[in-house]
């Protein structure tokens, strides 16, 4: 038995209902004149190797120091920004490359979102690539939640849940996995309703993963894919 990424969008859906994944302090931006999709930019970052939770504790702390966004960000003592950012983790390397793709935004775009975002989805991705400490999961995570482009993230929990299910893809490989999932899910969606979509899908997997498919001694028996999940308990990953 194999089953498609539309079939699980929707059973998982029905379960989790919508999460209006990435989320953005919009009142603080606008109280602040400051563009909220800075925000979801600095979040990509800062979510690199650590939980979400620990994210929210750094961007609070950018808040109050009113740094939540790349401008200032790229204006800062790079110390300050370090000690800000702490409670993310791996501190050190993300300041530096919250430095590196303020500047690039700064010089390439003059710190401009919406010409950033005219450009088209593979030129943009792969200037985000030649960023400092961009991978393919950040940059899509930047494409998709800031930009609103039709391009779908895989994660560390989207892998994960390739190797459980039946799916007929390599479940190590970002690309083929991408390509998997928004092949199938353009195939059974409107193009206007195709982003929205793949944030939800994405948002949901991560509750998922969180709540049920975890790493380690899966909640297996109250999944809602339990059904047609195919882990082993007694295998490792």
């Amino acid at each position: 038995m194999h089953v498609t990424p539309t079939y699980i969008y929707k059973k998982l859906f029905a379960h989790f209902g919508p999460q209006q994944w990435w989320p953005m302090d919009r009142t603080y931006h606008q109280n602040h004149i400051s563009d909220p999709r800075f925000e979801v930019i600095i979040g990509a970052i800062l979510t690199q190797n650590t939980a979400w939770i620990n994210v929210e504790k750094a961007i609070i702390n950018l808040k109050e120091q009113k740094m939540l966004s790349l401008k200032t960000i790229n204006n800062s003592n790079i110390d300050l920004l370090k000690e800000l950012i702490k409670p993310s983790g791996f501190f050190n390397q993300k300041a530096i490359r919250l430095k590196s793709i303020s500047n690039f935004l700064q010089e390439t775009y003059d710190g401009n979102l919406d010409t950033m975002f005219s450009q088209s989805v593979l030129h943009l991705r792969e200037e985000l690539l030649n960023q400092h400490g961009v991978g393919p999961e950040t940059a899509d995570s930047i494409l998709l939640y800031a930009g609103n482009k039709a391009i779908f993230v895989v994660d560390a929990y989207t892998k994960r849940l390739c190797n459980r299910l039946p799916f007929q893809v390599n479940s190590t490989s970002y690309d083929d996995i991408q390509y998997f999932f928004q092949n199938d899910l353009r195939s059974h969606f409107d193009p206007e309703k195709i982003v929205q979509i793949y944030k939800e899908f994405h948002a949901i997997i991560v509750e998922l993963a969180k709540n049920f498919c975890l790493k380690r001694n899966p909640k297996c028996s109250i999944c809602p894919l339990e059904s047609i999940c195919r882990y082993d308990q007694k295998s490792l990953e």
